[in-house]
């Protein structure tokens, strides 16, 4: 058996022993020391699979022991220990390399989760790096079997998804995956299939509320030539695609109940027939559902079979909404904000605190994706070197939520300038732009509304004259 090597940096006593008696506890082989500099020179001349180090430190910091493995040792993993006045200086690190970071304080389970992940993306990369050169389609499989990493967050809840999809992506075992819309349930349902043993194969998706009932058998099990007007040809469904991979059926939830009592002996024996072919056809595919809808609750209405539903929630993966893990934000604004950056061939170095404290009060109903197509729209849209507030429009019904009626999309979190702007501009706008009657209602003088407004301008907010 091979046991992984483990480095612990901190200058604080108690945290360096309780996690190197976390960590050897799972059997890894953990050296431990209490300064950067001490770090630095045992990674010149020792390998190590994993550093764990603390970000704040004297003399040395977290972020030089990360260069300096970087620099001698670019396969070694580094996960990062902050507090949260550090949070920013971690989000640097992973741009720099680091896999990931910790927020003070921690359980010993998260430490562990986070380990385990780390030495399992090390292993993939490795077995990546030995496959034959000429085997461009399973190379590529494995490219996108490393989506498991693209599924950002920290939080706890998060760090429970993480676990499970870990556990149960080597079975063969029926998944549920149940949320919001915009949580990511395809992303996940992705990262089963690629960390899975039929990463190799058809990963297969079908959106079952995106057809009609008419097409959807013909959709799911195919048809034979002539089976019915327009059937030109015979055709293979999605099952028989997915044959030996993977098949996501999506909002399966809105499939009706015909469809469902086929799908249900599908999954019993294995095999299904063609629309205009009486024989059957086995296959071996690993069905993942998911669903926005409570699906327990379907069935007390009689809109969902309650035998289909137990055969797919053998394994339930809940996924919480954007609301529920607010502290993953700062983490997910970053990563959209690198990703859609590449995109346009910009360079953008981050975002004003300001503006990161609206995008945490917000409400955020369509979750991950309405915050992503947010980032993405303000990366476009930008022309300084960093995203401030003025990037980001919400609807008022959404945004003014969390502050009560009248108040015009202010929440708590806010800066007191950026409420200020927000009713003077709101007060102009109810008064139709009269700004002597806008200046009493506000209780200042014209003139230094006349200054607020030309500060707005120079900003880049659209003021009328």
């Amino acid at each position: 058996m091979e046991f992984k090597r483990i480095l612990v940096v901190d200058d604080e006593p108690l945290m360096r022993d309780f996690l190197v008696e976390t960590l050897q506890r799972k059997k890894y082989v953990v050296d431990a020391v209490g300064s950067g500099s001490q770090a630095i020179e045992k990674i010149k001349g020792d390998y190590f699979d994993l550093v764990i180090t603390d970000i704040r430190m004297p003399e040395v910091s977290g972020m030089e022991v990360l260069d300096a493995v970087k620099k001698n040792s670019p396969e070694t993993e580094v996960v990062m220990i902050t507090a949260f006045g550090t949070i920013e200086n971690a989000v640097e690190a992973m741009k720099l390399g680091a896999y990931h970071y910790l927020q003070k304080p921690f359980q010993a389970d998260a430490i562990e989760i986070l380990v385990e992940r780390a030495i399992e993306r090390q292993r993939l990369r490795d077995e990546n790096r030995t496959l034959r050169n000429d085997n461009t389609q399973l190379r590529n499989q494995l490219k996108e079997k490393y989506t498991f990493s693209s599924i950002v967050g920290s939080s706890d809840v998060m760090q429970k998804v993480y676990d499970t999809i870990e556990v149960i992506a080597p079975s063969k075992a029926t998944v549920l995956i149940h949320g919001e819309s915009g949580t990511g349930k395809e992303l996940v349902a992705r990262a089963i299939h690629y960390n899975s043993p039929r990463q190799s194969r058809s990963f297969i998706k079908l959106n079952c509320a995106a057809l009609p009932e008419g097409l959807m058998e013909s959709e799911l099990f195919g048809h034979e030539k002539g089976a019915f007007t327009g059937a030109i040809r015979s055709t293979k469904g999605r099952f028989e695609l997915a044959d030996n991979g993977t098949l996501l059926l999506d909002e399966i939830g809105e499939m009706s109940l015909p469809l469902q009592a086929k799908l249900l002996r599908v999954l019993q024996e294995r095999e299904f027939e063609k629309v205009g072919n009486p024989t059957p056809l086995s296959v071996d595919v690993r069905v993942i559902a998911t669903t926005h809808r409570d699906l327990k609750e379907e069935v007390k209405n009689n809109r969902f079979r309650e035998d289909l539903y137990y055969r797919l929630n053998v394994v339930p993966i809940y996924l919480p909404s954007l609301r529920e893990r607010i502290d993953d934000i700062p983490l997910l604004v970053d990563h959209f904000i690198t990703k859609y950056c590449e995109e346009n061939g910009k360079q953008i170095e981050g975002i004003e605190d300001d503006a990161l404290e609206l995008l945490m009060a917000q409400e955020w109903k369509g979750n991950v994706r309405e915050l992503e197509n947010q980032i993405e729209r303000a990366v476009v849209l930008c022309r300084e070197e960093t995203l401030s507030l003025r990037y980001f429009q919400f609807d008022r019904e959404i945004s003014g939520a969390a502050a009560g009626p009248g108040m015009d999309g202010i929440v708590a979190g806010m800066t007191l300038r950026e409420v200020e702007k927000r009713l003077i501009l709101s007060t102009l706008d109810q008064e139709k732009n009269n700004r002597t009657r806008a200046s009493e209602i506000l209780g200042i003088s014209v003139r230094t509304l006349r200054n607020k407004l030309n500060e707005y301008s120079k900003e880049g907010v659209f003021v009328k004259s």
